[in-house]
């Protein structure tokens, strides 16, 4: 992980990180035979092997990198320019569509002529004529590359850089009758994947359950969470259950349950410990591929198929060095996945239920058996809750308060609902006709869709808007890490060195509030069609709009702003004609186009609602420094605003292009 993290701060090249890991791996080989056979041990051996799986951590991101190769898409084709040309591509993945277009990832194989590779977003238009592309389809495309948008507004999620994590630097925008499908031919293990995840669904569909009922199947059993829509989604995450969509461990681990029952039998046949072991990684691994191989999949397998070689090959494992080993491999195969919000998460709920559990059950338990079922439940939510609250937080600003009640309710008869969900997936495939069997389970997911709507509908137990930063998750994450070492070995150092650092993170946050509470900042939001105007002071905050009461209420510029700044308190008004920021004064020029009765020279001039003035009058006039045009004007007008702002040598600033113009005070 430190590799991966080096590699992406120092700019070395493919070259010199194979020269680099080469030299370290021969150190290594070289001290490690030194070393072996002396009785008093030396740190050198540390040290390269230290040094070792750093660089190959840093050699992983350079070779993965698409961008370190000649004939990819960049190095080919300038996205800046964007010429229109005759581009082949295939089909990777099916994304969730937006309210304009449907949308996929893509595999670049050829620029008119030019053999090329490389992945790009591609956004079709919706069209009711049109079917969605499959995974592996070859289709061919004219129309022009583009760069990928860069979030315009302050504390907005970076799409651009999650793409890019991705291996996607580029996008493609088409209507459906500039395409041509080549080829719908499967190629690949994902696109025989894909094909087997619509051959369940079409056979599902014989059923006839609801499309949410459907939608959480796909969830729940394939990992494909697509089709589930804003409503139904956002009840899983305020009931703290959205866990249950992602298939993790939880699942993977009910599913190696249910093969080690049903394999039992050749434990009696010899060699039925290796015939098991094999049977259940092909079975695994198979699902595994089935469902989309996503960040928290692989963990899961992984890590699972590394206790099943121990199972059944009669090898001690310790959990620790079986987490350590799948993420090893996870992130050689794949550095980048280091950033997933799912990988991070799932490796973290794992360590907090190793870690924490024990010492919660042992405390709590009773001499009966099933209160210590309820209580197992109960400790194991708080243990993985424990360990992912800080990050979860951090990237959501929302925590779900019933999220035990969901747990402790759902959990016990999760196995159950996967048990009966891939029974009901074989009867499809074997076409066995709708019946009252088939009609149950689908009550089930209905009713458990139900349940998690009242608990999300309990919106005095979901806080959310809480601000959060860096400095408080890692300070969160120290203590509890300190604390728990103290409670599995208590000893008055640990106690103190827990007590030292619970101290410096307290005076850390009185800092975090005094730095906040002196900002003073002025920002032209990004908003199309609207003009979004703020002034902040301390914790608190004036938002000036022309927004409609639904899209204020819709709009997440003003609330991602106000977590990311800590503001307490928000107050809305109209806009304004004139702001006096720092000595700075601004003058807001709406549709009317009035400023002549004017009396003073403002040093900023924001342009709104496409005001039909003449701009060289209006430097003549006002004599601004700065003048900012927002997301409310015409781009026709915006081209024109910035032509004459170049030739009078003005700067000029549009939040469509270089985002938010934020104004701090010095």
């Amino acid at each position: 992980m430190l590799g991966i993290l080096v590699s992406l701060q120092f700019a070395f090249s493919l070259k010199t990180s194979v020269v680099f890991t080469a030299g370290f791996l021969l150190i290594l080989t070289i001290t490690f035979f030194i070393n072996r056979n002396q009785f008093k041990q030396s740190i050198w051996f540390g040290l390269a092997t230290y040094l070792t799986v750093i660089s190959i951590g840093n050699l992983s991101v350079k070779f993965h990198n698409h961008l370190n190769y000649a004939n990819h898409y960049t190095n080919q084709y300038n996205t800046s320019v964007s010429e229109f040309s005759l581009f082949q591509l295939r089909i990777l993945e099916v994304l969730k569509p937006n309210t304009y277009n449907e949308r996929y990832i893509a595999k670049l194989e050829r620029i008119n002529d030019t053999h090329v590779f490389g992945n790009i977003l591609l956004n079709v238009n919706k069209n009711d004529t049109l079917s969605n592309f499959q995974v592996d389809e070859k289709i061919q495309i004219i129309g022009n590359l583009q760069e990928l948008y860069r979030p315009l507004n302050p504390n907005q999620f970076d799409y651009k850089k999650y793409l890019e994590n991705h291996q996607v630097y580029a996008q493609i925008y088409s209507k459906p009758e500039a395409i041509s499908v080549l080829s719908a031919e499967k190629q690949s293990i994902h696109g025989y994947a894909d094909y087997i995840r619509q051959t369940i669904n079409k056979e599902l569909q014989k059923y006839a359950y609801s499309p949410s009922e459907l939608a959480v199947i796909n969830a729940l059993l394939l990992g494909q969470r697509q089709d589930i829509g804003k409503e139904l989604y956002s009840d899983y995450v305020n009931a703290g259950a959205i866990h249950i969509l992602a298939i993790s461990g939880l699942h993977i681990g009910i599913i190696l349950f249910i093969l080690k029952w049903l394999l039992a039998f050749l434990l009696r046949v010899k060699h039925g410990r290796y015939i098991t072991a094999i049977i259940i990684l092909v079975i695994l691994w198979s699902y595994a591929v089935v469902a989309g191989l996503s960040p928290s999949i692989l963990r899961a397998v992984t890590m699972f198929s590394v206790i099943t070689v121990g199972m059944y090959l009669k090898r001690p494992y310790n959990i620790y060095n079986t987490l350590a080993i799948s993420a090893f491999i996870l992130l050689i195969w794949n550095p980048m996945i280091l950033f997933e919000i799912g990988f991070q998460l799932s490796y973290l709920a794992v360590i907090g239920i190793v870690a924490v559990h024990p010492l919660l059950f042992e405390r709590l338990k009773t001499p009966y058996s099933f209160p210590n079922k309820i209580i197992t439940l109960i400790t194991v939510s708080l243990a993985a809750q424990l360990g992912i609250f800080p990050l979860s937080i951090f990237y959501f600003h929302q925590f779900p308060g019933l999220f035990l009640l969901t747990n402790v309710v759902i959990i016990p008869f999760l196995g159950f609902i996967l048990g009966y969900g891939l029974l009901i997936f074989g009867m499809a495939l074997l076409g066995i006709p709708k019946s009252l069997f088939t009609d149950i389970f689908g009550d089930i997911i209905s009713l458990m869709n139900q349940f998690f709507k009242w608990i999300a509908q309990q919106e005095v137990f979901i806080f959310r808007d809480i601000p959060i930063n860096w400095f408080q998750v890692i300070g969160i994450y120290l203590i509890i890490l300190l604390f728990t070492q103290y409670f599995i070995s208590k000893s008055y150092k640990r106690l103190v060195f827990a007590l030292a650092i619970t101290c410096a993170f307290q005076m850390g946050l009185f800092v975090n509030q005094y730095w906040y509470s002196h900002g003073l900042e002025l920002v032209v939001f990004h908003k199309s069609r609207f003009s979004i105007i703020s002034e902040k002071s301390g914790f608190n905050l004036k938002v000036f709009q022309n927004l409609d009461s639904l899209k204020l209420k819709s709009d997440y510029s003003i609330s991602n702003y106000r977590v990311g700044s800590f503001i307490k308190n928000i107050k809305y008004e109209d806009i304004q004609n004139v702001y006096n920021f720092n000595k700075k004064q601004f003058l807001i020029i709406d549709s009317l186009g009035v400023y002549q009765s004017v009396t003073f020279k403002p040093d900023y001039v924001v342009l709104s609602q496409s005001p039909k003035i003449n701009l060289n009058r209006l430097i003549d006039s006002l004599n601004p420094q700065v003048i900012i045009a927002d997301g409310s004007n015409y781009k026709s007008y915006i081209k024109r605003w910035a032509e004459t702002c170049k030739k009078r040598k003005r700067l000029f600033h549009y939040t469509g292009e270089k985002g938010a113009f934020v104004l701090k005070q010095n």
